[in-house]
């Protein structure tokens, strides 16, 4: 690390560019994307790259044909690469463990497809998925990319309430689903959460398709339900469909979507490019590289770098049905690295603050062999510097910070390790991917100065790949992301950019407060508590004050071990933000608590806390992943004052 924070490695890696597509930040020319649009396969090659006629409804390779099915299994197996393995499967929570050839996934995508498409299947039909980490989620998604369906996974054991409403908005003409998915101390019913939710919407599904798996057998509806393996002795074979490059690929709801639903669009032939680019120039990934997103294919973490990503660039993608930690112990992760010979990790930081808290020391990284790994990337949410700086001492690779959403389907800002190797500031996702012009602006649209707090903006054309509207809404789509800064896409998150271009991205908008005019991140003020050598992970959110409009209220979870007294501790951290930040950030309160609130994917509920908090009406979140913690954080409220 020099003087300035900077993580330094000594190692150089290959350009693999034409032009240095850091300068400046940005690149949003034609010209570029044309030349990467070159690296897929085309039924027909655009002549178009870019339509920008209707902003904010940008259009690339309009005129092009292609298929996303055929560009991540068909052209290996023609390439003469079928015995490579394309899917290792992995299941601590059952024991079940299986590798896939590209030739063989070919084959049972192909006859999947076939089943849909004797059901009556055609391209521009939807398919909703609602599957756990099993490969038949990944063989049902790419069997309707197949024919040019569009999928809508649905993250499985989601509640039956917020499956209807995502039926009822993408109207599928088959649910693929299955009879349970598997937590490491319960098994979940599917079946009976989907027959609810199928009862309560108003659209009517043809058909539903169940995988019946071995630890629980779901009852089937006669005349609707077929049972997946034995359809599958039937099915025939098919071909690819060709699309449309802008038809869509897929519907993916964002999670915490209730009420009026949000579904983000992706089209076809963005996603083929920019995901192919991506796991090169950010990834630094080669054909046959074993790549592992420990996310679910209900996120978009799953679409992008489980399914597409990987296999359009011949990666082996590895799916993992288990926990970081609890499958069976802290050593879970390294256990699959070192058995698989994994090159890339990707996963959300509350992963690896969850291993740190288990295993502060990091003692069962040191039980396997995981000298394979080249480099781990976190997102999902924002990194705290004490998680990387763990991270990495402990792995001894680079650990890299990138920030993304939904809506973008791949990286904002990131070090792209197959470009060129950037200092790694703590704290920072780097600068802007290419493709990406980030600025950050103040409430009235004006550009900041470098340092100063805003709203982290894009500027328009979004690069391939990135959300083209949502889902029977295009007025909502234009009226939530492009009308307030009008040329700009507004991402909802708030931050800086420093002197040297690099990103800060400090918190959700509204989680930047206001504490008697002084306009604080609460993300800051969690980078103070996470470096107190006994807190695990922790949460700032800001409640509602009469006299100063908020103030900041830290919630702490201790590390594994700790036994020194909680008020101790919470003195210490309510001291330190004082020496770091200063008095303005009047911040007194701080509790500890056994665990914060999440949903599924990892993401910190500090809006149900802060409605919880300042009295407000509060409803258990859909995507909760264990819905009695907020009763154990109304508790710790209360001893605080403030519930």
């Amino acid at each position: 690390m020099d003087a300035g924070g900077h993580i330094l490695y000594s190692f150089k890696l290959d350009c693999k560019s034409i032009i240095n597509l850091y300068a400046g930040g940005a690149v949003n020319n034609e010209e570029y994307w044309a030349a990467a649009g070159e690296e897929i396969f085309w039924y027909q090659a655009p002549s178009i790259t870019l339509d920008d006629s209707n902003p904010p409804f940008i259009r690339w390779y309009p005129d092009g044909v292609t298929n996303a099915c055929y560009n991540a299994l068909d052209i290996h197996v023609h390439e003469g690469r079928g015995e490579q393995l394309a899917v290792i499967y992995d299941s601590p929570v059952t024991g079940a463990k299986s590798r896939i050839t590209y030739a063989e996934l070919l084959d049972r995508v192909a006859r999947f497809a076939g089943l849909l498409a004797a059901e009556g299947i055609q391209k521009g039909d939807r398919v909703l998925v609602y599957m756990p980490m099993v490969p038949e989620a990944l063989i049902a998604m790419l069997a309707c990319a197949r024919l040019g369906a569009v999928h809508s996974v649905v993250f499985g054991g989601f509640a039956s309430n917020e499956l209807a409403v995502r039926i009822d908005d993408a109207t599928p003409k088959i649910v693929v689903s299955a009879s349970c998915g598997i937590e490491p101390a319960r098994i979940v019913s599917y079946k009976p959460l989907l027959d609810r939710a199928l009862e309560m919407a108003r659209h009517k599904p043809k058909r539903c398709i169940i995988l019946q798996r071995s630890q629980e057998t779901a009852e089937l509806v006669p005349g609707r339900d077929l049972d997946w393996q034995q359809s599958l002795q039937t099915a025939q074979a098919v071909d690819c469909v060709p699309v449309a490059a802008n038809d869509p690929l897929y519907i993916l709801y964002t999670s915490g979507t209730t009420g009026e639903p949000k579904g983000v669009v992706r089209d076809t032939g963005g996603s083929i490019v920019s995901l192919k680019w991506t796991m090169t120039r950010i990834y630094d990934t080669n054909p046959g590289d074993v790549y592992w997103a420990a996310s679910d294919v209900g996120w978009v973490v799953g679409h992008s770098y489980i399914v597409y990503g990987p296999l359009f660039n011949g990666c082996t993608t590895l799916m993992y049905e288990g926990k970081p930690v609890g499958t069976p112990d802290p050593g879970a992760f390294w256990r699959v690295i070192a058995e698989y010979g994994v090159n890339v990790l990707f996963t959300a930081p509350t992963a690896f603050r969850a291993i740190k808290k288990e295993d502060p020391q990091g003692e069962y990284i040191a039980k396997y062999d995981i000298s394979s790994l080249k480099s781990l990337f976190l997102a999902g949410e924002r990194c705290d510097p004490d998680t990387l700086n763990w991270a990495t001492e402990k792995l001894g690779v680079p650990v890299i910070d990138h920030w993304w959403q939904t809506e973008t389907g791949w990286a904002i800002c990131s070090n792209c390790l197959g470009i060129e190797m950037l200092p790694i500031v703590p704290g920072s996702p780097a600068r802007p991917v290419p493709g990406y012009t980030v600025e950050v602006l103040d409430d009235g649209g004006n550009a900041v100065g470098p340092g100063d707090i805003g709203a982290l903006v894009i500027k328009q054309p979004l690069p391939p790949g990135n959300f083209i509207t949502l889902w029977n809404a295009d007025d909502r789509f234009a009226s939530t992301y492009f009308s307030r800064y009008p040329g700009y896409y507004e991402t909802g998150d708030a931050g800086y950019i420093d002197e040297n271009g690099y990103v800060f991205v400090m918190a959700r908008t509204d989680d930047v407060i206001n504490v008697a005019g002084h306009r604080l991140s609460t993300g800051a003020i969690e980078e103070v508590l996470a470096a107190h050598p006994d807190v695990a992970e922790c949460a700032v959110i800001g409640i509602a004050d009469e006299m100063k409009g908020q103030l900041p209220l830290g919630l702490i979870v201790l590390n594994a071990g700790v036994e020194r007294p909680s008020k101790t501790i919470e003195d210490e951290v309510i001291q330190k933000v004082r020496d770091e930040i200063g008095p303005v950030a009047a911040f007194r309160q701080c509790g500890v608590v056994d665990r914060l609130p999440k949903t599924r994917s990892g993401k910190i509920l500090r809006g149900t806390m802060r409605n919880i908090a300042d009295g407000e009406e509060w409803q258990v979140p859909a995507t909760i992943d264990e819905p009695a913690v907020l009763d154990e954080i109304a508790a710790v409220l209360g001893r605080l004052g403030r519930s």
